[in-house]
């Protein structure tokens, strides 16, 4: 059967392959920027405040999510570029099941726990009513979570990155239908907007399993297995980086929430709550482009093709070069118009985003080339070169620069924590990269 990472790809080539999972990966992040937008508008910007309090926990289910599907996604790759495809499909397998079973888990604890964790999350008292109703659902649904986060990058694995962009375009846009419905005709609230999101969810995870018991002519089908530890450790070490990443991620925006509750309030919280959603879209472009072809680098990889290794090395160098400096002027310009699909152009929100976002903004100038390299590597089963890129820009800079530069020049200081945080990355990326040139061949 023919594997459609065999392929000889060329820039036109990697973009089209690539495609599929850049439509997806900003799709999804319009799961929670629409829940925010209907939120704010149907319930008001102090409930749209609350869901950014619990956003924390939702990172920690994206990290473990994101470890396994991307870690397993670069041990599959690399299994079918050296010709193991059995293999590979009983490894594919125990990835699935492994997700699933964290996502009951999941479940399970975090219904257990939520009032402490909202509690140690920071809620104040007139926002944990909404916090806690929308996580709890949320929680609810986790297994169908976890089974979509890993189909997401598994259907590029199995050269299916269209079926996958389709289940994508198919929960996000039941997702905004029922947000509207739920939360306007039939006044749910922040549980109408928690119930869409989930059933999001439920869309590419049940057509997922679906598909993948009935494709026994793919490359990839669900096949009987045993867990290999060797496998799910090394799964794990290779996906460290995005678990770094998301967990950085809880962090930062634990802080941020309580900088901007210190400073300005409950609006302060949902000012940073949508600046927030434009780095969703933008990151979700990087993320993205590099989930996509990392599948692709893991198989040349693995089938030793060093040509076109520094052939698309050079084409991914290119596309996120473009890309940063296009998302920063486009994000300059549409800001003042988007933002009035949150909130009123004279309220406080407003003038507070619209005071910060200018100097926040330059961060998706550098942000993109760390994303990249910290995929890269892990591409390459490379975990420990693409955890410490991750957890050097996501964590040890920007978590830094929150508590170093607020303290330094007060407000302007909370703004230009990212950008400062970024241009750092930036710098460790490049070092890593120009290190891994004689390793790699690429």
């Amino acid at each position: 059967m023919d594997n459609a990472l065999a392929r000889q790809f060329r820039t036109a080539s990697l973009l089209r392959f690539a495609l599929p999972n850049i439509i997806m990966m900003v799709f999804l992040s319009f799961y929670t920027i629409v829940d925010g937008m209907f939120i704010s508008r149907f319930v008001g910007t102090l409930a749209l405040s609350a869901i950014n309090m619990s956003y924390p926990l939702n990172c920690l289910e994206m990290a473990v999510g994101i470890m396994l599907a991307s870690g397993g996604s670069a041990i599959i790759a690399r299994e079918q570029g050296e010709g193991k495809e059995d293999i590979a499909r009983q490894d594919f397998s125990c990835i699935i099941a492994v997700s699933l079973l964290t996502g009951v888990l999941f479940l399970v604890l975090g219904n257990l726990f939520l009032d402490p964790v909202l509690e140690l999350l920071g809620t104040s008292g007139a926002q944990f009513p909404y916090c806690r109703s929308y996580t709890r659902i949320l929680l609810l649904f986790a297994p169908a979570f976890f089974l979509q986060t890993a189909f997401q990058t598994l259907f590029v694995t199995a050269g299916k990155p269209g079926l996958g962009l389709g289940l994508t375009l198919a929960g996000g846009l039941s997702n905004i239908v029922l947000d509207w419905l739920f939360m306007g005709p039939l006044g749910m609230g922040v549980e109408g907007a928690a119930v869409a999101t989930a059933i999001g969810y439920c869309i590419p995870a049940a057509v997922g399993v679906i598909f993948f018991f009935q494709n026994k002519k793919g490359t990839l089908y669900f096949t009987p297995f045993r867990p290999r530890r060797r496998v799910l450790l090394q799964t794990c070490g290779n996906g460290a980086s995005e678990m770094v990443t998301n967990i950085a991620n809880a962090v930062t925006t634990f802080l941020f929430n309580l900088l901007f509750l210190k400073f300005w309030g409950e609006d302060g919280v949902a000012s940073i709550t949508i600046i927030m959603y434009f780095q969703f879209v933008f990151t979700a472009v990087f993320f993205g482009f590099s989930m996509g072809v990392a599948p692709v680098v893991s198989y040349k990889y693995g089938a030793q093709d060093t040509d076109q290794l520094k052939r698309i090395f050079r084409s991914c160098l290119g596309f996120i070069t473009a890309c940063s400096v296009g998302m920063y002027v486009l994000a300059r310009l549409v800001i003042g118009r988007c933002l009035t699909l949150f909130t009123d152009a004279d309220s406080a929100v407003y003038a507070i985003t619209m005071e910060g976002f200018p100097l926040y903004a330059v961060s998706f100038l550098f942000m993109g080339i760390g994303i990249f390299a910290s995929s890269l590597f892990t591409a390459f089963s490379n975990g420990t070169v693409s955890a410490a890129i991750s957890f050097a820009r996501t964590f040890v800079f920007l978590v830094g620069m929150l508590l170093i530069l607020p303290e330094l020049w007060g407000e302007t200081g909370i703004w230009l924590a990212v950008p400062a945080a970024e241009l750092l990355g930036l710098a460790v990326s490049a070092g890593f990269l120009i290190w891994g040139r004689k390793s790699y061949q690429y």
